[in-house]
């Protein structure tokens, strides 16, 4: 099953808040942005460069965007994707939407990364 991946501009910080902290205004702009609460925190995803220096983060990660959209039921799309990254050792963040996945990287590793992908037969723009 090939795949087709956009690499999204700029690079990408996961942010890590209290559960009860309001959104900041900050979190807002260009580029995806992806929220998640639960009863431990307050996760973030958004471009690094609106990320305040003082804030809990994880910078320097890089998007890659599946091109959609994909039906619930269809199996074994995000494995296919992330299998032979793993099998590398490569980590990987990974958050979804309704149409699609949105596949986050270290960009230490984007190169790799890209090399494994189009080795297991995906397309990456």
């Amino acid at each position: 099953m090939g795949i087709t991946l956009r690499h999204l501009d700029g690079r990408y910080a996961i942010v890590q808040f209290p559960p009860d902290t309001p959104v900041p205004s900050w979190w807002e702009g260009d580029g995806f942005t992806a929220l998640a609460r639960d009863d431990e925190e307050l996760s973030l995803i958004c471009r690094e460069e609106r990320v305040p220096q003082d804030v809990k983060a994880d910078r320097d990660w890089v998007c890659l965007k599946f091109i959609g959209p994909f039906a619930f039921d269809q199996a074994g799309i995000l494995l296919s994707v992330i299998r032979p990254l793993s099998e590398d050792g490569i980590g990987v963040f990974v958050t979804s939407t309704f149409n699609t996945d949105h596949l986050m990287i270290k960009a230490e590793n984007r190169d790799r990364t890209l090399s494994l992908l189009r080795a297991a037969g995906h397309s990456v723009s």
